[in-house]
């Protein structure tokens, strides 16, 4: 069942994310959509409305998601965690192409991360060139 999140716990979990998804990366300043308070673990598998529960999340990103919480591995049909905002580094998983364009995973949750939520999607993919020729991207 869903609760009420109040005001002050939007604000901190916006802060606490730099105003960025805390998956892709993407600037809310920049985004042509609303970001979400994305369930980390959803509500309908157990998951609550703490700040340790709490992702800020482009619309791409939380939509892609969804209820997901695992990917497969396609090579040993193992459920693997997808990549937490709380309890993962993002830098632990993921890196910049040379380029600065795409998202490269580097562990096997950051690979299958990327591709349940799409995180190279051709509309971000656009985004991050039109930021890069701006100055505005790769965050630092």
């Amino acid at each position: 069942m869903r609760k009420y999140i109040s005001v002050k716990t939007r604000r901190t979990i916006k802060e606490r994310a730099d105003y960025r998804c805390e998956y892709c990366l993407l600037p809310n300043s920049h985004s042509p959509s609303t970001f979400h308070l994305e369930h980390i673990i959803p509500l309908i598998k157990g998951g609550n409305n703490t700040l340790a529960n709490l992702a800020y999340a482009c619309t791409g990103c939380n939509e892609f998601k969804s209820a997901k919480t695992t990917a497969i591995d396609p090579a040993t049909g193992e459920k693997i965690p997808l990549f937490h905002p709380r309890k993962d580094n993002w830098n632990d998983h993921f890196k910049w192409s040379d380029d600065s364009l795409h998202i490269i995973g580097i562990t096997l949750k950051g690979k299958l991360s990327i591709q349940a939520l799409n995180m190279n999607r051709e509309g971000l993919l656009n985004l991050r060139q039109l930021l890069k020729n701006a100055g505005l991207h790769p965050p630092k």
